[in-house]
């Protein structure tokens, strides 16, 4: 495991030595015995215990920590695998943050109308070190969410890769990724804002404060 110390380690914003993210993972795999069985069970409970809400965007270090979202019911793709990320080191399972842009060609309304485009920009997901293999994990998309965009509920099995779905459950194309910034032992906090300023720079020439979306910074 000498390669794989710094996607063991505890970072800044993946802190997996946090009192809290230690006790999240201890209820939630109290009773299973296998590491597969746990590492479902924080799959499923970071995919479902926090209502994916992508409108507030807290862009400061301390609200952006694994720890901090255990402070709140709703987080956004970056917020969410970062927890997992830091769960998963608790176990003593390597995990790597990895982000990309993504088309979302079911993007609703709401998010173009601010964006002012489909492309999610830095969308995060994870890689996890299991049975000699990296698979990449997505515990973003939480059930009701799916159900509302007629999507099929992402699952993990702990085998094989859970990134994302393709298409909706009528078949229509849902999303894929265009670019690819690579995979990071914590998140990379000055790239992700700089990419969110160079794509969506009109949500920073003010702080936007509306019943739609909310960026502080």
């Amino acid at each position: 495991m000498k390669d794989f110390e710094s996607y063991l380690s505890p970072g800044f914003y993946t802190d997996s030595d946090h009192p809290a993210v230690i006790d999240y993972v201890n209820k939630k795999t109290i009773g299973l015995e296998s590491i597969e069985d746990k590492i479902v069970a924080l799959y499923k409970a970071v995919r479902d215990d926090f209502r994916y809400y992508p409108y507030h965007l807290i862009l400061k270090p301390a609200a952006l920590k694994a720890s901090h979202l255990l402070t709140k019911d709703y987080g956004y793709c970056v917020e969410k695998s970062n927890l997992f990320a830091a769960c998963m080191r608790v176990l003593s399972i390597p995990s790597k943050l990895c982000f990309a842009n993504v088309r979302n060609h079911l993007a609703t309304e709401r998010v173009e109308a601010y964006l002012k485009t489909d492309l999610m920009v830095f969308h995060g997901y994870v890689e996890i070190y299991l049975n000699e293999k990296w698979l990449k994990v997505t515990p973003v998309f939480d059930t009701l969410i799916c159900e509302r965009l007629g999507v099929a509920v992402l699952d993990f099995d702990g085998e094989n890769d859970s990134i994302f779905q393709e298409s909706d459950k009528s078949g229509n194309p849902f999303m894929h990724y265009v670019h690819y910034y690579g995979s990071f032992s914590d998140l990379p906090f000055d790239l992700f804002v700089s990419e969110l300023k160079k794509h969506y720079p009109h949500l920073f020439e003010k702080k936007i404060h509306t019943e739609k979306i909310i960026i502080d910074f």
